[in-house]
């Protein structure tokens, strides 16, 4: 019998501890150290092998840190490894000169290191003194880890406190996707092509608040000089922002995943290059690599996932300047409206979000009886179907 395949989703969860023993803040230090060490010596023998950094390494190490359990010098070496192929990646491009430095207060565990007790809200830690067990504060979304599976952390300390950020990750199966619903991701509003002819199109005012909190830290940064009180505002407004914006994209992909989840296949564009081909004004630059379409994307990947529906990527090249029935180069034919010499005419989020479903569907080899294409459309004039609102902007006034 047929069976689905089987797909891992990755996520992560942050653990606040409730205290910080004395041992634990020597630990960073020492740990820096030691990347930084490793990091210096891939570099001085051009080294991107984690085997080789970890044989040539490791017996120094071990003499000169005797207290440190082993395995932090095994996620030492994985870290440097990492932070020395992404410096000679970014080199190659010209964007990285000098030598890369480790900075952070991070120190990366694997499962020889930490155990993690969800119910009972503790994780053991190895330590140079020995095991340690430390509290954190349970959060609503732990629960849903219950039955995952637990796999490397990241021990983290900020000014908040200090986190252990778990990645859990869970099998699910994927099912063979009958068709595809082609979504159109874009600064303020979201399109989907349905595979039977209708159009959605889900204003989600991303833009205006974006704009609102930016010109918000704008009037911040003017108005007061560099102290603890700007700061903090500038902090709190950011935390702000941070928040309405995840809770608006969990609602806009649980939204896209409701829709798709009768036909199986969501399709999106491969956006991962966007931000190297960025070439506008200044000010929509800064727009843009505000907008953070890649996080959009992998929630509604593992959203998909979860219910079952796969997720594709295809290339974004032209999908809003192609006519999506005779493949010819539209016009603009007044405000975003673009039109082809076969006299197809329609909204160019529309556009767009139909192409995307065609590459899906042309990449994936699925054919689609041709009485669910919106091709079916009266005189090739397509009007945006359903168009509603997903969130209602409020944006409080701030007195500095």
């Amino acid at each position: 019998s047929w069976k689905m395949p089987i797909e891992t989703i990755k996520l992560t969860a942050k653990l606040k501890l409730k205290e910080i023993p004395n041992g634990l803040d020597a630990l960073f230090p020492t740990y820096r150290e030691i990347v930084n060490f490793l990091i210096s010596y891939a570099f001085e023998n051009n080294i991107t092998s984690f085997y080789r950094l970890k044989k040539e390494t490791y017996k120094s190490l071990r003499k000169e840190y005797p207290e440190l359990p082993s395995h932090y010098h095994y996620t030492a070496t994985q870290m440097a490894t990492m932070i020395y192929k992404s410096y000679r990646k970014r080199k190659k491009k010209g964007k990285a000169n000098g030598k890369p430095v480790f900075k952070k207060e991070v120190i990366m565990l694997d499962d020889h290191l930490f155990k993690l007790n969800l119910e009972a809200g503790v994780v053991k830690l190895s330590t140079p003194s020995g095991r340690i067990e430390l509290e954190f504060y349970p959060a609503k979304y732990h629960e849903k880890f219950g039955d995952w599976k637990i796999g490397q952390a990241w021990l983290v300390r900020t000014q908040k406190g200090v986190f252990i950020n778990v990645v859990f990750s869970r099998e699910v199966e994927v099912r063979e996707p009958e068709t595809f619903v082609g979504v159109d991701l874009n600064e303020n509003n979201v399109t989907l092509s349905l595979p039977n002819g209708e159009f959605v199109q889900i204003i989600t005012h991303e833009r205006e608040l974006r704009t609102g909190y930016f010109v918000k830290r704008r009037k911040i940064q003017k108005k007061l000089r560099a102290g603890k009180k700007r700061e903090e505002l500038l902090e709190k407004y950011g935390r702000r922002e941070r928040n309405r914006l995840d809770d608006l994209y969990h609602k806009l992909a649980n939204k896209i995943v409701e829709l798709a989840e009768k036909y199986g296949g969501i399709a999106l564009e491969d956006l991962t290059e966007i931000r190297d081909s960025i070439r506008y004004s200044a000010e929509m630059n800064g727009r843009l690599h505000r907008w953070s379409f890649r996080k959009l994307q992998s929630i509604i990947e593992y959203k998909a996932k979860l219910k079952g529906v796969r997720v594709v990527f295809v290339d974004p090249a032209y999908t809003s300047s192609l006519c999506p029935v005779c493949g010819g180069n539209l016009s603009p034919n007044g405000h975003r409206v673009l039109k082809c010499e076969c006299g197809f005419e329609a909204d160019r989020d529309v556009v767009g979000s139909w192409n995307i479903s065609l590459r899906a569907l042309k990449m994936w080899g699925v054919t689609v009886p041709p009485e669910s294409q919106p091709m079916k459309m009266g005189g090739w004039k397509v009007s945006r179907a359903d168009v509603y609102e997903l969130y209602k902007l409020r944006l409080t006034r701030t007195d500095v």
